[in-house]
């Protein structure tokens, strides 16, 4: 088998032998993490090659033997993992998968990560800012997010999705290593917002399904505030007559005015946006440490019977089988 090509080779970060010096300098860039080797008979011969675009930041990293990487939490920052050669396991919370280069991995940053790359595993990495990955969510979603967006662990790359997105990313490496038009500051920023669509867009995750379904419509500014209170205060016991308040407008005002310009009433579609909260919750895996009456009862429902069935209704599933997933 023939060995493959060490990346980003013009922008090498440090080569060593040494254990506790690979340790620190990769440390630096990323997060305190524990490092050993599995086999003490095994050396180390690390390169480490990293290039900067923005708030994301290409990775390449090959250890040289068998280690165990234990960072722990990630917390600010997300980290598509993909092997060259070789394959990992990949621990993060309660998950655990087989990394190879046919399956990439995007630990949750707020669970515990615990890695062992295999001898002749080299990986591709993409760093990528948490906060400025979650902005970009909220533009698509045209909201704010209240629940930390948790990706699939395994990103199956053969599917046609992940093999665009990767495309992108062997397209900007193989610029980069050329010294392209990439480094340039406008076109730099074009590529780090197509990165992060694109994941956003390639890979499941919490959000997945909110994509391209809450547009704003066009609508009066009154409807506009309105719609506004149900986002900003979903918990809330909320009434037409306080919605009404907040768009300055009568109750038959706002009622006519969701009619035509959101197809239904106020409270349907405040109704709607604490299920979408719910199963965010429960897609996010809080129903794991909470039970589904609770998480319910803080977006205001109070019949449970009614809910199971009304989220039944709308998202196909019951709320049971969303926390299964």
């Amino acid at each position: 088998m023939v060995a493959t090509a060490e990346l980003l080779k013009e922008h090498n970060l440090f080569r060593t032998t040494h254990l506790d010096e690979a340790r620190s300098e990769v440390a630096r860039v990323f997060c305190p993490h524990a490092l050993t080797t599995t086999n003490s008979h095994d050396e180390l011969n690390t390169v480490h090659n990293r290039i900067t675009l923005g708030d994301v930041t290409l990775n390449y990293l090959d250890y040289g033997a068998e280690v165990r990487i234990t960072p722990g939490e990630l917390n600010s920052f997300y980290l598509i993992q993909i092997p060259l050669e070789g394959s990992a396991d990949i621990t993060c919370g309660k998950e655990m998968i087989l990394s190879d280069v046919n399956t990439a991995s995007i630990p949750n940053p707020l669970e515990k990560l615990d890695m062992v790359w295999h001898a002749g595993n080299p990986q591709l990495m993409v760093y990528i800012n948490r906060t400025t990955l979650e902005e970009r969510l909220e533009d698509l979603i045209g909201r704010e997010i209240h629940v930390p967006v948790r990706f699939d662990l395994g990103m199956d790359l053969t599917t046609q999705k992940a093999k665009s997105w990767r495309s992108l990313i062997d397209t900007l490496v193989t610029d980069v290593d050329r010294g392209g038009l990439t480094m340039h500051a406008g076109i730099r920023d074009q590529f780090q917002d197509l990165i992060i669509t694109g994941l956003l867009l390639s890979q499941r995750h919490n959000y997945s399904e909110s994509i391209g379904t809450n547009i704003e419509p066009a609508a009066p500014r009154s409807v506009r505030l309105a719609m506004a209170a149900c986002e900003a205060n979903p918990q809330e016991p909320l009434t037409v007559t306080d919605m009404a308040r907040y768009a300055g407008v009568s109750i038959r005002s706002l009622q006519d005015g969701f009619k035509n310009y959101v197809g239904m009433s106020p409270t349907d579609y405040l109704r709607n946006v604490r299920l979408n909260r719910v199963r965010e919750e429960l897609l996010g895996g809080r129903g794991l440490d909470t039970s589904i009456a609770d998480i319910a009862f803080s977006w205001g429902f109070t019949h449970l019977g009614r809910f199971a069935k009304i989220y039944n209704e709308r998202f196909g599933e019951l709320p049971s089988q969303t926390n299964r997933k």
